[in-house]
């Protein structure tokens, strides 16, 4: 076969590896986002079960960097600490290892059964869970199959000189193999590809062991790297989890290089072959760095702190809270200029008002009075930003202004009120009911929970389209808004009429939590209407919104 057709293959199997792990987690969360955060939630309870957390995300996810992200976004919100969080990763780069070692057996037969059942199931049945599930099997299907591809695209280069040449510089100089690992995980951003893919050219005879061990210490580092990297535009208190991992992991896979290095010990013990040794070696790596590194969380947490400050932020405040005002006033005397400082301005309590909104679910199953506290500290920055807009347009409107722009005004004002109230919403019922039930450890019952949940999940989805409804003022995502707003209120309603049916048949944590499940579900069809309202006068100005829902009188 010609080398550059067998680059093509390689090429095609490579790119079908990234595509399964990507089905994979893709299918995962949406299948099973809800028992993902419950059991994020479960972790936030100390540094050991953290771990064990992480380490089973990360197997459901087939992937560390997924989890990164998500302890990324609740560290953002103020609901998950610096120490669990560095915990929940050491767990999670154990768990992709553990992925890892389950793909790397001999499980050829389950290609077709994975990609006919996986099919059937995505592409015949119904129900988003089913369908969900079904890509998720199909992405288990794809990864195995990716390996066999590999391997038979990989066969030819054993026979020729290019490659051998190259593998036998990589076994005599670690450090560029290390690199090479740590580099190629980076670029393919999945440690759990480039660690498979490494073994699978060691079964093949086209990588020695002396070549596959910094290469798998490399790709353990590039997988601290690729949460590094996507977590750099993200506040302070969010890219100190993935620091102090990366720190982790670069430390342990240099000393354990250079242990290896210096001691002689042969990897082959660890394995039937140079692929399985390869393996085993990356799976009790990771679980001796989690050992290892445990004790020293705390450290790590300081050191990471002082590696990124938060000068901003004040020793009881949130970081999001103390972010620059957008609004201009050395264009005040320019009302078009003017709106669109208030309208960034606007944006920015949005986002406040989401970072309070999001971690709302997690508080109210598993919440301490802490996290509670420091999630409610947004509310006063968001009080500020709304009587700062409302002052703003105030002094605008005492100058020469169009119609228009002192509509446009109006309706800036207007909003800034309905979100301060979607605030208060958060912090003076929802997050009082969440001191609650952390203060009688009352449970909900699953139904009532899903419910709670659904509304919630659509809740955040719509605040992303109320926002970029006050931005691009697009009448046909206006639209989509109010639509939204029915289809909220008949979730609030079914959850209504299921809640009454439970206490009707004596569920337990019905009866005990009824008046808090009650609250909650209003609470959050409050704050969706209140989001609705930006639609209101691009509709009207349309004449898709009438201005009375009454019909006349005969």
């Amino acid at each position: 076969m010609h080398f550059s057709l067998i680059l093509l293959h390689l090429a095609g199997a490579t790119m079908l590896l990234l595509f399964a792990v990507h089905l994979v987690r893709t299918g995962m969360e949406r299948a099973c986002g809800e028992t993902l955060r419950s059991m994020l939630g479960e972790a936030r309870r100390g540094q050991t079960k953290a771990a064990a957390g992480g380490m089973a995300m990360a197997a459901m996810l087939q992937s560390s960097t997924a989890v990164a992200m998500l302890a990324c976004g609740f560290a953002a919100s103020g609901v998950l600490s610096l120490p669990t969080g560095l915990a929940l990763l050491l767990g999670a780069d154990l768990g992709s290892a553990v992925v890892v070692r389950i793909l790397s057996f001999d499980l050829g037969w389950l290609v077709p059964v994975c990609l006919f059942a996986g099919g059937v199931m995505h592409l015949k049945l119904s129900g988003e869970k089913v369908r969900e599930t079904g890509r998720m099997i199909l992405g288990v299907g794809f990864v195995l199959l990716s390996l066999q591809l590999i391997g038979t695209a990989t066969g030819p280069l054993r026979s020729g000189a290019m490659l051998p040449s190259l593998a036998a510089y990589l076994a005599d100089d670690y450090v560029t193999a290390f690199l090479v690992g740590a580099l190629f995980t980076w670029v393919v951003h999945s440690s759990v590809a480039a660690v498979l893919m490494t073994a699978a050219f060691a079964a093949q005879g086209l990588v020695p062991l002396e070549a596959g061990v910094p290469l798998v210490l490399g790709c353990n580092l590039g997988g601290g790297l690729i949460a590094f990297w996507l977590s750099r535009g993200m506040p302070a208190v969010a890219q100190r989890i993935p620091v102090g991992n990366l720190i982790f992991r670069a430390t342990g896979a240099v000393f354990a290089l250079a242990a290896i290095e210096m001691s002689g010990f042969s990897i082959a013990l660890l394995g039937s072959g140079p692929g399985t040794a390869l393996v085993n070696f990356h799976l009790l790596f990771n679980a001796g760095l989690v050992a290892v590194s445990l004790p020293f969380i705390s450290a790590m947490a300081a050191l990471t702190r002082h590696l990124l400050p938060d000068p901003l932020a004040e020793a009881t405040g949130h970081p999001l809270s103390h972010r620059v005002s957008a609004l201009d006033r050395s264009v005040i005397a320019t009302p078009r200029l003017a709106l669109a400082s208030a309208t960034r301005e606007l944006l920015r309590m949005g986002e406040l008002l989401e970072t309070m909104v999001r971690p709302v679910m997690d508080l109210l199953r598993a919440g301490t009075r802490s996290e509670i506290a420091r999630v409610r500290s947004l509310d006063e920055a968001v009080n500020q930003a709304h009587t700062d807009i409302k002052l703003y347009l105030a002094e605008v409107n005492r100058g020469q202004m169009t119609v228009e722009e002192a509509r446009r005004s109006i309706e800036l004002t207007d909003l800034a009120i309905n979100l301060e109230h979607a605030g208060d919403v958060i912090a003076k019922n929802l997050l009082v009911l969440a001191e609650e039930r952390a203060d009688k450890n009352w449970r909900f019952s699953n139904e009532g929970w899903k419910e709670l949940a659904d509304l919630h999940e659509r809740l955040i989805e719509n605040m992303h389209l109320a926002l970029n409804v006050l931005i691009s003022q697009d009448q046909l995502s206006a639209r989509q808004l109010v639509v939204e707003k029915q289809r909220m209120r008949d979730l609030h309603r079914h959850t209504h009429g299921q809640h009454l049916k439970r206490l009707q048949s004596g569920t337990p944590e019905s009866i005990e939590t009824s008046g808090m499940h009650l609250e909650i579900a209003r609470g959050l069809k409050e704050i969706n209407s209140l989001l609705v309202t930006v639609a209101y006068p691009i509709l009207t100005a349309s004449g898709d919104l009438l201005e009375s829902r009454l019909a006349k009188a005969s």
